[in-house]
């Protein structure tokens, strides 16, 4: 089983006037270290882990934890809002590299196929 990385640009959802607009987030998975879990880094120090089967859910309906929400926004993207005791962030992705990513993960965690 290996790890699976996945790098990409998420749009930040903010009424702020000097906001960056987009940032680049990294999708972790880490079988061996929790195969229940995913994580999403943000730039700097914010990182954030909640269930693949949350982010599974939050592609197709509403689906949220006390820190992390996920939700489908018309076909082509995902929201996750993203709590934390300094405030909440809410991010948009494409729903394709969501899916992307986790059909890797169940790749990295699928039994061999004996030959």
């Amino acid at each position: 089983m290996s790890v699976v990385e996945q790098y990409a640009r998420a749009h930040v959802v903010t009424d702020a006037p000097d906001a960056q607009d987009t940032v680049p987030v990294v999708l972790r998975y880490d079988p061996e270290t929790d195969p229940r879990q995913v994580r999403l880094g943000l730039p700097g120090p914010h990182e954030w882990t909640f269930s693949r089967e949350l982010l599974e859910r939050g592609l197709r309906t509403p689906a949220a934890t006390a820190e992390v929400s996920i939700w489908p926004c018309g076909r082509v993207q995902a929201v996750m809002e993203l709590h934390t005791e300094q405030g909440v962030s809410v991010i948009q992705l494409e729903a394709k590299t969501l899916s992307r990513f986790l059909r890797r993960t169940y790749m990295a965690t699928a039994a061999p196929v004996a030959g």
